[in-house]
């Protein structure tokens, strides 16, 4: 266990990172994510407020679509990154849990006269139930062909009596979806998840933070702090995609100047011999000259590969390019190498 955005978080349980990382990627895997915030935004002006604020295309969603997203400020960096549900005459959005007061305020700070804005988070419970088993088990628990939900979309569902929303997103390159639903029925779906699970002889196990970020790590999915920030702008970043230009949204005009004068440097993976990279090692050229920096690193169990994310200078960041990772004190052999290191089972 250890503290995270004020909650005593499991990094691991007794099965240990690397084969929780692994029963996800074969079976079924429950991870509790209420720590995660949520908010509801209603009233005449919800959508034209929502297009605003957020720089995915909204206008073209409609009940039970939702979209990743980020949220910026006027300079383009990134506050967040969200998903956004439209649901009947109203928005649902889910932040980060470190981010959910500073998010609460930036959109509270730029609301309308008629615009409602209410943190459902401390009534809300969020599970996600991600791996190649989880629509079954879900299925099979519910009653309900979750399947036929598609990616990013949402429906509703019914676990044991216990109301639930379920949206066919996650954070781990499996299917699968996350779970909202009253927080007095935690323990209850939790329990209940795991016992189907057994009596189904679907093998299904809690999961920790730890093979949660190996597990996103590998899908190539950013984690606030680390591949996006406040110091750090969307294009750069690559999320360019995440970006709809044809509409006003806050940081727009940044991003646009970003654009037109080419970032700086760019966010690589890299592949790295003989050590184990992490966050805050230096990127060196073979002359020993540091050209960047290391946001995120890891043993990847998936692909069984030492990597890195990092921010290098843009001359560097062509695929193939050879670099060293500083590893305590030592230059160690590296490469950068295609993102994502395994292509989300959605996408294949």
């Amino acid at each position: 266990m250890a503290p995270f955005a004020g909650y005593d978080m499991p990094i691991s349980y007794p099965t240990g990172a690397i084969e929780e990382h692994s029963i996800t990627r074969r079976a079924a895997g429950l991870f509790d994510i209420d720590h995660m915030g949520q908010f509801e935004i209603s009233g005449k002006g919800a959508d034209a407020f929502v297009a605003r604020m957020v720089s995915a295309k909204t206008s073209d969603m409609a009940s039970p679509q939702a979209r990743y997203s980020l949220l910026l400020d006027e300079e383009g960096l990134v506050l967040d990154d969200l998903f956004v549900y439209k649901m009947p005459g109203s928005w649902w959005i889910v932040v980060n849990a470190t981010n959910r007061h500073a998010d609460f305020q930036w959109f509270s700070a730029h609301l309308t006269k008629d615009v409602h804005l209410a943190d459902r988070s401390d009534d809300t419970y969020m599970i996600a139930v991600q791996g190649p088993r989880a629509l079954e088990l879900l299925e099979r628990s519910s009653g309900t062909k979750v399947s036929e939900t598609g990616r990013f979309c949402w429906s509703n569902i019914s676990l044991g009596g216990a109301p639930v929303l379920f949206g066919r997103t996650g954070y781990t390159g499996e299917d699968g979806g996350e779970l909202f639903f009253p927080a007095d029925k935690a323990l209850y779906v939790w329990e209940t998840l795991l016992a189907r699970g057994l009596s189904f002889g679907i093998e299904t196990m809690p999961i920790g933070l730890a093979a949660r970020d190996s597990l996103r790590f590998e899908a190539g999915m950013p984690l606030h702090g680390h591949e996006i920030s406040p110091s750090i702008n969307a294009i750069e970043a690559g999320f360019r995609w995440a970006c709809d230009f044809g509409k006003d949204f806050i940081g727009k005009q940044a991003l646009l100047s970003l654009i037109e004068a080419g970032p700086a440097r760019r966010l690589v993976g890299i592949e790295v011999e003989g050590g184990v990279p992490r966050e805050g090692y230096e990127v060196i050229d073979r002359d020993g000259v540091v050209i960047g920096r290391c946001v995120a690193g890891m043993y990847c169990p998936t692909v069984k590969k030492y990597a890195a994310n990092a921010f290098v200078l843009k001359e560097f960041a062509k695929e193939g390019q050879p670099l060293e990772v500083r590893i305590r004190g030592q230059g160690r052999t590296a490469r950068v190498v295609k993102r994502p290191l395994y292509i989300p089972a959605y996408r294949r």
